[in-house]
């Protein structure tokens, strides 16, 4: 299951002033007046506490596997990636509460998880993780400058939808195929965790994520028992492990571009979109600062990005969550204060995750991936007159090939967009108009 992304359509940035929104602005367009609202059902207040309650369910536990794999394979420590998921449900729920309060709108955050899927394939940096932890605090920057900047975001919104698509397919690749390689590693606990995901996937999608992960959580406490192994009990209690940022280039090339590039292309533009088809119109400046601002605060704790959500934000925002639009944001704030209770959970997911059999983490994380791969791939390929281009940059991304330091992804996207450019189709013009004048008409 997917988490956030949505291959969203970017048309509507294209439009004047797309990027440059009255903050202040009402916080739907179908409220005052709208037969629609006026003749709905009375709702209690329980119907959006529980779309909230739910929406935080749904996203925490469809992709925290995606985070720390993510966070380990870019050298975070077990206490350091605990740090980081800590950092972002904190960040991203301070945000929800700020943002859905002030603008009375069920305006709903979540980490990147396209950006953590990245930061899983592209691997240790030079530098370390003090050198992640720049490219973190840049990436938060870069999302802060794009609020005020209006041209920066026309720019992302530039990057043609297959390319950037078969980018993001080509990193979440090598993870999808996490699940195969794991059965001949630890197939004891891999294999009821698959069929679990299978089974869920039929009668309850989107709580096969959740469900994966109880079975093999099953099976790690079965292993730590029959091998007669221990817990450290102090690891379970959350804490913040900050750590001082290393600047370095390939980092800032290799990780803090790409992670900027997909959370903004998969995740605030979709997302504002998305919310947008509720009929709200989210204060770009605001959301954006917001973002930023939590992703740099977060990222000296080990937190790679927050943005706005997009799929869940579907939970919090349709009429499901209340008859009433003025009412949703209900849902909005619940979901922020269910957030800080689920970041007391941080330290003992991750040492459970240690403590599991090999490959176990990395088999939830690329089930919860497969949807997201496929919806990627269908955008790359959706336009047959770029598919070469797309297939390459598909190819390069998966590669995880790294030269002069950087990682595949920004070769991939550089790629792609050369080859695109050089195959695209020569226009053909129009045959000339015969302008010569016909016979006289008989008198």
């Amino acid at each position: 299951m997917w988490r956030e992304f949505s291959p969203v359509s970017v048309d509507w940035l294209a439009t004047p002033g797309a990027l440059d929104r009255d903050d202040g602005a009402m916080s739907t367009t179908t409220t005052d007046g709208d037969p629609a609202v006026d003749s709905a059902p009375e709702a209690g207040i329980g119907q959006p506490i529980g779309a909230g309650i739910v929406t935080a369910l749904v996203g925490f536990t469809s992709s925290f596997a995606v985070v720390l794999a993510g966070l380990t394979a870019m050298g975070a420590t077990a206490a350091q990636a605990a740090s980081g998921l800590l950092a972002v449900c904190v960040t991203q729920a301070i945000g929800m509460l700020v943002l859905s309060r002030r603008y009375r709108m069920p305006i709903t955050l979540a980490w990147s998880t396209p950006g953590a899927a990245l930061l899983a394939s592209t691997g240790a940096v030079a530098g370390g993780w003090p050198a992640a932890v720049g490219a973190f605090v840049v990436a938060g920057l870069l999302i802060v400058l794009t609020g005020f900047w209006q041209r920066l975001g026309a720019l992302i919104a530039a990057i043609p939808v297959e390319i950037a698509q078969a980018m993001l397919a080509g990193v979440l690749l090598p993870l999808c195929l996490a699940p195969v390689k794991a059965l001949s590693v630890s197939p004891a606990v891999v294999v009821p965790v698959i069929l679990t995901w299978l089974v869920l996937q039929k009668f309850a999608a989107r709580w096969a994520v959740l469900a994966a992960f109880a079975v093999s959580a099953i099976g790690a406490t079965i292993d730590i028992v029959v091998t007669h192994r221990s817990i450290d009990a102090g690891a379970l209690i959350p804490r913040v492990e900050l750590v001082a940022p290393h600047w370095s280039w390939q980092a800032m090339i290799g990780v803090a571009l790409p992670l900027y590039v997909v959370t903004m292309a998969a995740q605030n533009i979709p997302g504002t979109a998305v919310m947008s088809s509720f009929g709200y119109r989210i204060p770009w400046r605001a959301a954006m600062s917001v973002t930023g601002i939590g992703t740099v605060l977060g990222a000296f704790a080990g937190g790679h990005a927050i943005n706005l959500a997009a799929i869940s934000a579907a939970l919090s925002a349709a009429p499901s969550a209340h008859p009433d639009p003025r009412r949703r944001w209900v849902a909005a704030t619940t979901a922020g204060l269910t957030y800080l209770l689920l970041a007391l959970a941080s330290g003992a997911l991750v040492t459970l995750v240690a403590a599991a059999p090999k490959g176990v983490l990395e088999t939830v994380a690329g089930l919860a991936l497969i949807a997201t791969l496929a919806a990627a791939l269908t955008a790359a390929l959706a336009v047959p007159a770029h598919r070469n281009a797309a297939a390459l940059t598909f190819l390069v991304a998966a590669s995880g090939v790294t030269l002069l330091g950087i990682g595949a992804a920004f070769w991939a996207l550089t790629a792609g967009l050369v080859v695109r450019r050089l195959l695209r189709p020569t226009p053909v013009p129009p045959p000339p108009s015969d302008t010569r004048p016909g016979p006289a008409a008989p008198a």
